[in-house]
C-alpha cells in the first residue's frame, strides 16, 4: 500500500518537473554508486565536437555533485519552483514550459563556451527560481528565519548564500541573466508598444505535450491553488501575510 501511495503521489507531479528531477536524482545516484564517472558527464566542448559525445549536452544539467547538503539544497529548490511554475503560470501549457527549458539550456551551453562552466544544473535551478520570483513579485518571503524580503530578491539572496558557502558566483549570475532574458522576452517585450512575442512554441511540441485536457484527478500543490485564487503564495513554506497578496500581477 505504501508503495502504491508513493507511486500515485509521484505520478501526480506534473510531467516536466517529474522527468527533470527524476533524471537529476538517477544521475547523482549513478555517480554515487560508481556506475558512471563525473568525468563522463561534464560539459566539454572539445570531446563533444571531436568525439561526438553529445550526451554531455544533457548530463551537464543533471549532476549536482555528490550526495550532501549542496545536492539536497539544489534539488529542493529545483523541485519546488519547477513544480510551482508548471502548475502556476504554465498550467495547461506544458509545451511552453518545455520551450523555456530548451531556450534556457541552449543559452547556458553557449555561455559555457566562454565562462568555462562544467556543470550547469545549479545555473538552471537559479533560472527557474528567477522566472518564478519575477512572476510572483508580491510574495513576501522569509529565508530560514533570518530575513524578510519580496520574491524578486530571492535569486540575489541565493547568490549571497553561495558566496557564504564559498561557491563561485559565476554559475548563479549566468542563471539569473538567462532567467531575466526569458522573462523579458515573454513578459515584458510583448506588452510594450510595438512589441511582439518572439518565443513561439512549435506546433509539434504542442501536439506532443498538450494533446489532452487536464486530467480530472490532477491535484496541484496547495500553494498553486492559492495562486490561482489570486493569493500570492511563497515557495517552500517561506511565505508571510502581506497586504499586496491579492493584487494582480
Amino acid at each position: 500500500m505504501a508503495y502504491q501511495t508513493l507511486l500515485q503521489e509521484y505520478m501526480l507531479v506534473p510531467p516536466v518537473t517529474r522527468a527533470y528531477t527524476t533524471a537529476c536524482v538517477i544521475t547523482t545516484l549513478a555517480v554515487q554508486l560508481d556506475l558512471v564517472s563525473p568525468f563522463q558527464l561534464y560539459f566539454n566542448p572539445i570531446v563533444i565536437l571531436r568525439k561526438y559525445q553529445l550526451w554531455r549536452l544533457i548530463t551537464t544539467f543533471l549532476f549536482f555533485g555528490n550526495l550532501g547538503f549542496n545536492f539536497f539544497f539544489n534539488m529542493i529548490f529545483t523541485y519546488r519552483y519547477c513544480r510551482m511554475l508548471e502548475e502556476g503560470s504554465f498550467r495547461g501549457r506544458t509545451a511552453d514550459f518545455v520551450v523555456m527549458f530548451m531556450f534556457g539550456g541552449i543559452l547556458m551551453i553557449i555561455c559555457a563556451f566562454f565562462v568555462n562552466l562544467l556543470f550547469l544544473g545549479q545555473a538552471f535551478t537559479i533560472m527557474i527560481v528567477y522566472v518564478w520570483s519575477r512572476r510572483n513579485k508580491h510574495v513576501r518571503m522569509n529565508f530560514f528565519g533570518l530575513m524578510n524580503f519580496q520574491a524578486p530578491y530571492l535569486p540575489w539572496v541565493l547568490l549571497g548564500f553561495s558566496v557564504l558557502l564559498g561557491n563561485s558566483i559565476s554559475v548563479d549570475l549566468v542563471g539569473m541573466a538567462i532567467g531575466h532574458i526569458y522573462f523579458f522576452l515573454e513578459d515584458v517585450l510583448p506588452r510594450q508598444r510595438g512589441g511582439q512575442k518572439i518565443l513561439k512554441t512549435p506546433k509539434i511540441l504542442k501536439r506532443l505535450f498538450d494533446p489532452l485536457p487536464e486530467e480530472p484527478e490532477y491535484v496541484p500543490l496547495p500553494e498553486v491553488e492559492n495562486e490561482l485564487a489570486n493569493v500570492r503564495p511563497g515557495g517552500f513554506d517561506w511565505r508571510q501575510p502581506h497586504p499586496n497578496n491579492n493584487e494582480n500581477r
